[in-house]
């Protein structure tokens, strides 16, 4: 059973992505790697964590690489104090990070690489085509970033050639769906994660246009082959299936994962952190004691599954249990 272990380094982001649920980002908020040590230090020496055979130490933002310097100090400590403790984790854990791949080819992006290269896995997210790519994800004053991103596109599958990218699907760009996914496949990438964005953006009729846009593009999986070639999302064999009833729960992982903030405070999800919260408050049952004087334990007991269901968002799911 792995642990994720998110550090979030910074809220700070060169682009301004029109769909991002980071609605608190923030140039002030960094992370400093005090804080990221005592985090460390109550993680590795708590018993509680033991029961994870292996672990993933992702690190995100905003946009993490802006912050490789701080993210290749944590890295370094980890990787010393699981060595020195003896800890189970050693030479059974991954550093993961999600980028918007701006700063992909700078010397101390690569350098990173290079020093972790059988520990590392790097997704650069990419939304598909120039046109749909640029609706979206664009800089702060409106320029779209395609044409910066694809550029490291050949490096990074060079050094990843098993790697993912990540699309996030918005009412406004829903027309775009196959002939991104077709783009994306011509790129060289082969496993394609897709998430529809979870606030409410819909429009009225905008179903019945992605039901033809995946129809359309399963279409063309099949008529050229690829549907055992390309790992899509949109086409997992899970999907309608019942799941057994053991696995029934906490469908998003929270819990199972830990989250960590530039003032300590620790989350089950980077979703119930207060930047991607809009207009609610974090809320906090203490199962966690805090690792850092001053920061805050925060956390859900299980959820309940009529409020889940009830929810119009993921991100909304921060309520008190109990």
């Amino acid at each position: 059973m792995n642990k994720t272990i998110t550090f979030i380094v910074t809220k700070d982001c060169q682009l301004n992505c029109k769909y991002c649920y980071l609605v608190g980002k923030n140039s002030d908020e960094i992370m400093t790697f005090d804080i990221a040590k005592k985090a460390i230090d109550y993680i590795l020496n708590n018993k509680d964590f033991l029961k994870y055979d292996t672990v993933s130490f992702d690190f995100i933002g905003g946009e993490p690489t802006l912050e490789i310097d701080l993210i290749d100090r944590i890295s370094d400590y980890l990787k010393t104090e699981m060595f020195r403790l003896n800890h189970p984790w050693f030479n059974k854990y991954m550093f993961d990070f999600t980028t918007n791949g701006l700063l992909y080819n700078s010397k101390k992006v690569q350098l990173y690489i290079e020093k972790n290269r059988n520990h590392i896995d790097i997704t650069i997210t990419i939304d598909g085509t120039k046109r749909k790519h640029d609706i979206n994800r664009v800089y702060k004053d409106g320029r779209g970033s395609y044409d910066d991103v694809v550029k490291n596109i050949p490096l990074w599958l060079s050094q990843f050639p098993q790697c993912s990218t990540k699309v996030t699907i918005s009412s406004e760009d829903i027309p775009y769906i196959k002939e991104s996914v077709i783009h994306i496949i011509n790129l060289g990438i082969k496993t394609i994660h897709i998430n529809c964005v979870f606030e409410n953006v819909w429009k009225e009729g905008d179903d019945l246009l992605f039901e033809n846009q995946l129809v359309s593009l399963g279409d063309y999986l099949i008529d050229n082959n690829l549907y055992d070639k390309i790992e899509c999302a949109f086409f997992n064999d899970f999907i309608g299936k019942p799941l057994p009833i053991q696995k029934n729960n906490n469908w998003c992982g929270a819990g199972r994962m830990l989250s960590i903030d530039a003032k300590g405070n620790f989350y089950p999800c980077t979703r119930f952190a207060q930047y991607s919260l809009r207009d609610k408050r974090s809320a906090s049952n203490v199962r966690w004691r805090a690792a850092v004087p001053g920061a805050k334990a925060r956390t859900t007991t299980q959820r309940r599954p009529t409020p889940c269901l009830n929810e119009p968002r993921p991100s909304a799911l921060c309520t008190r249990q109990g």
